[in-house]
Parts: C-alpha cells; structure tokens; sequence
C-alpha cells in the first residue's frame, strides 16, 4: 500500500490513485471518531465490517437503478470506486427522533417522525458541520437548484428501499447520512452516490429491543461496538468467515513482517 499514491485521507477512509483513469481505491481504516474527531479511537476490524456492509448496500441500491462511486470490491477493507467531485453537504434522513433533533426540537428519542425528515449539514469540521437550508446550499454555489433536486429524490428513494432491506433483518433505521458527487464523462455530468453506507453513518437499532447497533455505541461509551457491526453484518449475511479480530491481527503481523 506504502507504493500507492495517496490522494486523500479521512477520519475513516484513504483514498489512492486507481489502476485506471478515474478511478479510486477506497481503504476502510479501523480508526474511529465523534464529536468531529475530538474523540478517538481504534476498533480492531471495523474497517472489514464496515467496507462489507457498505458494498453490500451499494450493490442492493445498484439494482433500483440508484448510480453510485462503487465499482467493485478488491479485498477486505478495499474498494474500486469512481472518482467523483464531492459535493460538500451531508444529507441526513431521519425516520425516528434520535441524536440533535432530539436536542434542537426538545423531542423524546424514538419518536417516530410523521414522514421521513431531509436535513444538510455542510462539509467542515472546524465548523462542526452546520446545519444549512437548501437556500445555503443554492446561494453559495455547493449545488445548483436541479442537482438539489436530483439528491433529494435518490435519498427518499434510497430511504425506503433501505428501510425496507433493514426491516427484513429486524433493525429499525433510525436515521443516516449520504453523500453525494459529480461524476464526470464525456458526455455529460451525473449525481452520483458516494462516500459509505455503514454503521458509522446509520443508526441502526434491533426492532424488538432498540439496542443500538451503531457508531451510538462509541460515542456514549456503551462498549461492544465491533460487536454490534458484526451482527449488523451478520444479519446481512456479509460477515467474514473468520473472526473479525484474528482478521485484523493477521493483517497487523503482515504489516509489521513488511
């Protein structure tokens, strides 16, 4: 990996140079953040977990005809993925009252929202990612009108078939976010998914108990977190034969033979 050419590295994620002209390779790291990176840890095979679970729903989305950044997997904690230019808003939809909502608007947590609620946060950590409107978005020039309209109508879209998929395994989807991109051809230029879909983006909880089954777990310090993504996983029917920790000790050996 040290020979590859390093184009980005985030709180969870490296991207490097592709084989091919626009193209990525997404590496899945173990490290974990909240409260925009002031708290820090590392959760051994978490990076597996959540590049399993990640492909897994972009290749479920693929088939209703939703474009996204995945191209095809390449091993544990790697993905090929198209290059695209990130839009700099997170869009979140929440189903049930769950984390700030639950602090701006005074609500009860697990309250059942009357429709699915679409919000954007934009993109910057030393701001904390603020809330903004769609105005914001329009006005400085993040996303035109159509493309907002575009995003707005994937992630409805996205939110049903995922609720749907979540529902089939017993896990109630709380809320998530989604990322989105501009991929660039020839011809023209697509909205296109990116970024992951994975346990560190969604709250995910059991239907019959709410346990959390997410990133909740690392920032309340509820402990068992590579636990509950693994039974996220596992429910998917994703889960990596062997222990998820033999996995990421035998790449830690591997790392440090090298």
């Amino acid at each position: 990996m040290s020979r590859r050419n390093k184009i980005y590295e985030g709180k969870a994620k490296i991207l490097y140079e592709g084989p091919d002209p626009g193209t990525l390779i997404q590496y899945f790291k173990d490290d974990a953040t909240a409260f925009n990176a002031q708290k820090r840890a590392t959760l051994q095979g978490k990076g597996v977990l959540n590049n399993r679970i990640s492909e897994y729903v972009f290749t479920q989305l693929a088939t209703i005809g939703i474009p996204t950044h995945f191209v095809r997997s390449l091993s544990m904690r790697e993905q090929l993925v198209r290059a695209v230019e990130i839009i700099p808003v997170e869009v979140v939809i929440r189903n049930i009252a769950a984390g700030s909502i639950c602090k701006r608007l005074g609500l009860e947590e697990g309250t059942p929202l009357p429709r699915a609620i679409v919000e954007y946060y934009y993109k910057d950590d030393a701001l904390g990612d603020p809330m903004v409107g769609e105005e914001h978005i329009t006005a400085f020039g993040w996303a035109q009108d159509f493309e907002m309209d575009e995003i707005i109508h994937m992630a409805l879209r996205i939110n049903d078939f995922l609720s749907g998929l979540f529902t089939g395994i017993g896990i109630k989807l709380v809320d998530f976010k989604l990322e989105f991109g501009r991929f660039y051809t020839e011809e023209h230029v697509q909205i296109i998914l990116a970024d992951e879909i994975s346990p560190d983006g969604c709250r995910l909880w059991d239907m019959k108990t709410n346990e959390k089954l997410d990133k909740d777990r690392f920032r309340r310090d509820l402990g068992g977190e590579i636990e509950a993504y693994q039974e996220v996983a596992r429910r998917m029917g994703v889960l990596p034969s062997a222990d998820i920790r033999d996995i990421a000790e035998g790449e830690n050996r591997k790392k440090r033979k090298g």
